[in-house]
């Protein structure tokens, strides 16, 4: 009888060990969310002993995408993952690695629980949805109050001319800048510099035209932004290289920030945290005053791969996240980064977070006003030959303007077309 009862308590244990679903689960290499993601993980598994999901941080590469795209070719892909930007999304969905969610039973409950229907349209590719926005950053600029003041601003140039002005009491040859133009080489950083300029100086109109295939910002809006940066460069108010942490130690006294900056502020600067002002990006002189000013969104989503061999659990994994709005609320303390919401200056829910984070609240007020990047499958490229026919040029002064925006939008086009 013992050996019965032995013999059955390991058939049970075998059992129960076979029926439990592993879901891979990959989020993004930055420390806030991975607190935050663990958490939720660990909660999810409390209530749900049948599902093993194995989260990670995506794997060390070049970058994210490239992490994912040699997963994806080693028949490694996870089944649910974070940290997708739209042209990765459209990209993925290219070469049919994504589940369409809108066929999914719930989706629409999703979306409504969520406040993101406005929002999911400028996701969809072809129409469909692939992809849910876990937050949406608008990039602002960031300016030291302090600094201004002493110049006599009393408030933060909204404008290139003003920025002129400001820049000429300022700075300091070799000493300090007034404003950090250009982010860097990488093509990650055209999102937060010329294509979040040209957003704010279009009105929020299209760099490209994803529809037709064509670059389209050698226009006027596209010559106001260019020739703001070739003249902060040909009057030395910026610089090609600057030290490690500029804005804090005040070599510069603005330069675009999002609001992941807030934590990093506030952890390994707290005395500069209430020396801080945030505007929204320049314009050109002739925007009109009474207009909304448009900036980029650096908004990342979720997606479920195709490849997943459990997509049920992968559904309800992902409707469980999407439909916990006090998740949201962690996720605003853990990371200061806006939910891609709707209703984040109405719900009560937010309401304690944005009296006691004024900064972050800044950022709540132009989640409306922010757009993602192109949906195209030529991101990198497109955005290395703006890197090479544009902005460099314009950076050690080895061409004008117009002819800068034209060589770039005619590489770009050759690609695109």
């Amino acid at each position: 009888m013992k050996r019965v009862l032995t013999l059955s308590i390991v058939m049970l244990l075998c059992v129960f060990s076979f029926s439990v679903t592993k879901l891979v689960f990959w989020t993004a290499p930055d420390p806030q969310q991975e607190v935050y993601w663990k958490e939720l993980v660990a909660e999810y598994e409390q209530l749900h002993p049948e599902i093993d999901i194995e989260w990670s941080t995506i794997p060390a590469a070049g970058s994210s995408e490239e992490a994912i795209l040699t997963a994806i070719a080693s028949g490694r892909a996870p089944d649910v993952c974070t940290n997708i930007f739209s042209g990765f999304a459209a990209q993925l969905v290219e070469i049919d690695q994504l589940m369409e969610l809108d066929e999914l039973e719930g989706f629409d409950e999703v979306v409504e629980k969520r406040k993101m229907g406005n929002i999911l349209e400028g996701w969809k590719i072809d129409g469909k949805n692939y992809v849910i926005p876990i937050y949406s950053n608008p990039i602002l600029m960031w300016w030291r109050t302090s600094l201004l003041e002493e110049v006599g601003f009393d408030s933060p140039p909204r404008t290139y001319s003003e920025i002129y002005e400001f820049s000429k009491k300022f700075v300091i040859p070799q000493e300090r800048y007034s404003v950090q133009v250009i982010q860097g080489r990488n093509w990650w950083d055209r999102w937060f510099d010329f294509i979040t300029y040209y957003y704010a100086a279009s009105g929020g109109e299209p760099y490209i035209d994803a529809s037709k295939g064509r670059a389209v910002f050698n226009d006027e809006a596209g010559k106001e932004v260019a020739t703001f940066i070739d003249t902060m460069f040909k009057n030395d108010w910026t610089a090609v290289e600057l030290v490690s942490n500029p804005f804090y130690i005040g070599a510069i006294a603005g330069g675009l920030r999002g609001p992941w900056e807030i934590s990093f502020a506030q952890t390994q600067f707290p005395d500069i945290v209430n020396d801080i002002t945030i505007s929204p990006p320049p314009v050109p002189d002739n925007y009109p005053k009474d207009k909304p000013i448009y900036t980029f969104a650096d908004a990342k989503g979720l997606v479920i791969f195709k490849s997943t061999k459990h997509p049920e659990e992968a559904w309800e994994f992902v409707k469980w996240i999407f439909t916990k709005e006090d998740f949201d609320v962690k996720w605003l303390e853990y990371t200061k980064m806006p939910p891609a919401r709707e209703d984040l200056l109405t719900n009560e829910a937010f309401e304690d977070f944005w009296n006691e984070n004024p900064l972050a609240a800044e950022y709540a007020k132009y989640v409306a006003y922010a757009i993602p990047p192109a949906p195209i499958t030529q991101t990198v490229d497109v955005q290395d030959l703006m890197t090479f026919e544009l902005i460099e040029p314009l950076m050690y002064q080895k061409k004008d303007v117009q002819k800068a925006l034209d060589d770039a939008v005619k590489a770009i086009n050759k690609i695109l077309w």
